[in-house]
């Protein structure tokens, strides 16, 4: 072994070289790859333009382009002309102008691309870690596709830089691969990023219900994703699988929320290509054994995502139509970033047992003044991810199941998340187009308070959830109505009603949560829900009393559900200023008599015609508990 030391000792200090002399090899009308991201070597590119014979009409491929450099600068087209894989701030406005090109790919498929040859490369100008005592340089914070470029280059320019980490995984090149070594140290590139925003943060909080313990997931960069790391920290046992990661990552794994126990796939390790950051994240990652960097076509091949269970992939958007189609990489005809990973990882998760795909998204731009949830894409959008694909859609004003969901479905779905001042003419186009009800109606309100969540467990222990009724329930209600015996139709709208169609059924699920309230009690989870009670009240303003009625499915009654959901109501009416309840009961309906005579106030009771009217108001309370 010693002798192989030393070999490589030799063969890295005669392959140690000047700046002129590496550029003097390279020719005009080159194909050159330069290290992306934060792993752009500076110091090499910074010098490229002092040879302009060299590099003439030369072309620069680059996964991403985040820091200005003479190759995103149109001044020197006449040296270079930049072609990215995905559009990062410093190449917009050169890709904008036409002054560079941009070439759409998945990211899983961009080392196969270099590899096969359809991408040939002359130059490789990357930068790596000092050798270690094997002759081996780490990539560092970027693997993605460097293996790939410098294997397939035909001539390697490499800066070494001690303040680049060394990672593991596979992300190891061999002094032997390199035909020219730079020894200049500098800092790496950082990438700070805004804190979150209230509507990222509330964005954040929504995503994170979709997220249980033990889940893997993948975690970007940006304020959405930063936000939805924010709200994880009170999460067991998360596992990370990711192409990219920022800070938020890692103030999440110090937080302890990740431990990657429960990963299938990787078990303990924090898989991904590359990262992006501040000097912290550098300071985390360097020789961590639990960050592991590999190539994009593992890390992203769907088939390798889809071995995580419990996979949830978070993405964000710049736009969303009605049916569900998922615009990333362009605003209209201006290409604005690019397909990255998202399609690898929707469809990927969407495979993983338990997998959840997670479309993240603000519900307006340009400070409210356009709602990015649209009736068709803005002309020239590009689909990244296709109506077959979307799963899960979350916006500040909440969530959107639309897989496997009908056009009407989605449509109401994705008003609902939409921003309100935007939703009646959303609704209005919907109409226009035939996707909806022409008499279909929206609530007059922005959404329903928090405290409108609770959740009740049955003796036997099974858990029931609540929450306040909205008009995307208006199927799950009709499937309720089906399911009840006839004793239970009667009892509840004191006559036999068979049949439960949209308009009976929109009414008594288009809410004001003023006048009109009601809450429903289901089992299951988004988006397999099943409705089992329904608890409603009609406020007459003249009295300041209201109308109350509930009704429980047949297997679920004599669980104490009834009278759970009715001091649910009664709380929430107090809160509402509400003065008491009134309600009509069958005599027949002993089961109902016996809830409300044990709900905690003096019952005002009368008969007449079979019929007990009961009345009791708030500011009456009784610590006589009746039993009928």
């Amino acid at each position: 072994m010693e002798w192989k030391i030393k070999k490589l000792e030799k063969l890295y200090s005669e392959r140690k070289t000047t700046v002129s002399k590496a550029f003097a090899k390279v020719k005009p009308g080159s194909k050159i790859f330069i290290g992306s991201g934060v792993s752009e070597p500076q110091y090499l590119v910074s010098k490229s333009i002092d040879y302009p014979l060299n590099i003439a009409d030369t072309e620069v491929f680059q996964l991403v382009s985040l820091n200005s450099s003479p190759h995103t600068d149109a001044k020197f087209n006449n040296m270079f002309r930049l072609n990215t894989f995905f559009i990062g701030k410093a190449a917009r406005n050169v890709i904008a102008s036409g002054d560079a090109d941009y070439t759409p790919i998945f990211i899983s498929e961009i080392p196969d691309l270099i590899k096969t040859g359809r991408v040939p490369l002359d130059v490789a100008i990357v930068q790596l870690t000092p050798p270690d005592s094997y002759g081996n340089c780490s990539l560092g914070v970027s693997v993605e596709c460097m293996q790939a470029a410098i294997r397939n280059a035909k001539y390697v320019i490499a800066q070494i830089n001690s303040h680049m980490p060394r990672t593991m995984g596979n992300s190891f090149i061999s002094i032997e691969e390199l035909d020219a070594i730079i020894e200049h140290d500098e800092p790496i590139l950082e990438y700070i990023e805004e804190p979150p925003d209230a509507i990222a943060e509330k964005i954040g909080f929504y995503v994170s219900r979709l997220i249980p313990n033990g889940s893997t997931i993948q975690a970007g960069i940006g304020s959405i994703p930063n936000a939805v790391l924010h709200h994880l920290t009170d999460k067991k046992d998360l596992g990370v699988h990711t192409e990219m990661f920022s800070d938020g990552l890692v103030e999440l794994f110090e937080s302890g929320a990740i431990t990657n126990r429960k990963k299938t796939y990787h078990n303990g390790k924090i898989t991904a290509s590359f990262c992006l950051g501040s000097k912290k994240l550098y300071d985390t990652i360097n020789n961590n054994p639990v960050f592991e960097f590999y190539p994009t076509d593992y890390i992203s091949d769907p088939r390798n995502i889809a071995l995580n269970e419990n996979m949830c992939a978070i993405n964000s958007a710049l736009q969303i139509d009605f049916t569900g189609q998922v615009c990333a990489d362009s605003i209209g005809f201006k290409f604005y970033s690019g397909i990255g990973g998202q399609a690898d990882f929707m469809r990927g998760s969407a495979l993983s047992k338990g997998g959840r795909p997670i479309i993240a998204i603000p519900s307006t731009a340009r400070d409210g003044k356009v709602s990015r949830i649209v009736p068709a894409l803005t002309q020239g959008g590009g689909v990244v991810t296709t109506r077959g694909d979307v799963h899960y859609i979350v916006t500040e004003y909440g969530i959107a199941y639309l897989h496997g969901k009908n056009i009407r479905s989605r449509v109401l779905a994705m008003i609902n998340v939409a921003h309100p001042k935007f939703r009646e003419e959303l609704l209005e186009e919907a109409k226009r187009l035939n996707y909806v009800y022409q008499d279909q109606e929206l609530p007059n309100v922005e959404g329903p308070p928090k405290e409108m969540n609770f959740t009740h467990k049955t003796p036997e222990g099974e858990t029931i959830k609540f929450r306040n009724i909205n008009h995307l329930d208006e199927e799950k209600l009709r499937r309720f109505f089906y399911g009840l015996r006839k004793e239970d139709v009667y009892y509840r709208f004191m006559g036999y009603v068979r049949t439960l169609d949209h308009k009976a059924a929109q009414p008594l699920v288009v809410m004001d949560y003023e006048e009109k309230f009601a809450m429903i009690g289901y089992t299951g989870d988004m988006p397999d829900e099943q409705l089992i009670c329904v608890g409603r009240w009609f406020l007459d303003r003249a009295t300041n009393m209201a109308e109350v009625a509930f009704t429980v499915s047949p297997d679920y009654q004599q669980k104490g559900i009834g009278s759970f959901l009715l001091a649910k109501m009664i709380e929430l009416a107090k809160q509402k200023g509400i003065k008491g309840f009134v309600a009509d009961v069958l005599a027949k309906n002993r089961k109902m008599m016996k809830v409300f005579l044990n709900c905690g106030y003096d019952v005002s009771v009368s008969l007449e015609y079979g019929v007990y009217s009961i009345k009791f108001t708030f500011d009456n309370p009784s610590d006589d508990h009746l039993y009928y």
